[in-house]
């Protein structure tokens, strides 16, 4: 992990994403966001929209999305607000998404994700959490480069987790055709993805004055965590092993790294609580890991998801 000047700024982790975006004209500015129908991610739309931007709502359930694009015009005024349909589990999905796009791309808030699913595979015999938590963003990003280069000043946010502690990818077995499936280090897997994804994709793209960054939300209560039984979050809920925050803190740090002025160019990096993140030191529970910002297994990543979805 190359040392580094830290960034850090005057949020911390109770701030709000509204509170992060106050002052912060985007008119004029595009943005996408995946996976904005709850939780975080319609909560990102919501402080996007109300800064002005137009926002297109990424999502699998477009009912869902119409429902929630209401919503935000209704809490912040904004009628560009719009809904598209993307599965992120269906290369098809993806293509179809990027080849309809037109035009200048400003953010691209890469939010939604599944988590601890049962064993599932795509068609292509990929294990669903990486294929829809990395490689379908991987294919969305890739696919509206030209569009966020168009833009000039673009910026990309790549959602990870602290879930990334666990488990650096496993190149040798990334879709658990060998090991024994487990629900939890997929997940972890795909997360190291996420934050590996923002370290090369600011290093090709940087030039294109496109600025990618990754990072944690924090523990929130969503959708994200309908696959973990009740009990296991009741108990984490007691023990205060996770302080958890709201939606709208949840998302601060997204809105941060999509909108910040001082954070222009300044990319490959993993915030937290709005800051960027020490390095995660053994024993304790935040920080990152050197493995999800390693520049070599970023790029060997980069090169194996290319040929997975060539």
């Amino acid at each position: 992990m190359t040392e580094q000047t830290r960034i850090t700024t005057p949020f911390t982790a109770q701030s709000t994403a509204a509170e992060v975006v106050d002052g912060i004209d985007l008119t004029g500015h595009r943005a996408v966001v995946t996976g904005a129908t709850s939780g975080i991610g319609v909560e990102t739309a919501r402080a996007l929209a109300g800064a002005g931007a137009e926002v297109t709502l990424a999502v699998r359930d477009v009912q869902s999305g119409a429902r929630a694009a209401e919503d935000i015009t209704a809490t912040t005024g904004n009628k560009n607000v719009l809904v598209a349909p993307l599965d992120l589990a269906d290369q098809r999905s993806v293509a179809a998404f990027t080849a309809a796009w037109h035009g200048p791309l400003h953010i691209l808030v890469n939010n939604a994700g599944v988590m601890a699913t049962p064993e599932t595979r795509t068609p292509e015999g990929w294990e669903l959490q990486f294929a829809t938590n990395h490689l379908g963003h991987f294919a969305l990003a890739t696919g509206l480069r030209p569009a966020l280069a168009a833009a000039g000043r673009a910026r990309v946010v790549s959602l990870s987790s602290v879930g990334h502690l666990r488990a650096p990818v496993d190149f040798d077995d990334i879709h658990f055709h060998e090991r024994a499936y487990d629900p939890n280090v997929a997940y972890d897997q795909s997360k190291t993805a996420n934050a590996l994804f923002a370290v090369e994709a600011h290093r090709r793209w940087a030039g294109d004055g496109i600025t990618v960054n990754a990072a944690h939300p924090g523990a929130i209560l969503s959708n994200l965590t309908r696959h973990i039984e009740q009990e296991v979050l009741d108990g984490l809920v007691a023990s205060g092993a996770y302080v958890f925050k709201t939606p709208q803190q949840g998302a601060a740090t997204s809105v941060l790294l999509a909108t910040w002025p001082p954070l222009e160019g300044v990319g490959g990096r993993y915030f937290e609580d709005c800051n960027e993140a020490l390095r995660h030191v053994p024993g304790t529970s935040g920080g990152v890991a050197d493995h999800a910002l390693d520049p070599v297994a970023a790029e060997r990543l980069w090169r194996v998801s290319l040929d997975m979805i060539a």
